[in-house]
């Protein structure tokens, strides 16, 4: 697959960009009872994600493309299927290739809710 199906990029769930890391990039994000949240992204073209930290654990997956993740000056390279875990207070950043789709789950609210 080149996308997420159609009925995961519902406009309802679509991270506004003042959520965003990343300039010019899409995702979505589904939220569970505890208030943990899963985001998915798809990156459109070569970007950089700015530094950044959360007050919770990450796990992220490369689903599609590479994303170069730096976790205070540590490179990890993730390719379709890697899997990485970020400890919260860990600042990080990365760079997404064309193509890249990543999803991620937060053990807290990385997207404040909207309206």
């Amino acid at each position: 697959m080149k996308e997420f199906p159609k009925f995961m990029k519902n406009k309802m769930n679509l991270i506004p960009d003042s959520e965003q890391n990343t300039k010019d990039i899409e995702g979505y994000y589904f939220e569970g009872k505890d208030g943990s949240q899963m985001a998915y992204w798809t990156c459109y073209s070569d970007k950089i994600s700015k530094k950044h930290t959360h007050q919770f654990d990450e796990y992220m997956i490369c689903i599609g493309g590479q994303y170069i993740v730096y976790i205070e000056n540590k490179k990890y390279i993730l390719n379709p299927g890697d899997e990485l875990y970020i400890e919260k207070g860990k600042e990080q950043w990365g760079e997404c290739k064309a193509g890249t789709r990543t999803i991620h789950v937060f053990g807290g609210q990385r997207m404040k809710k909207s309206g």
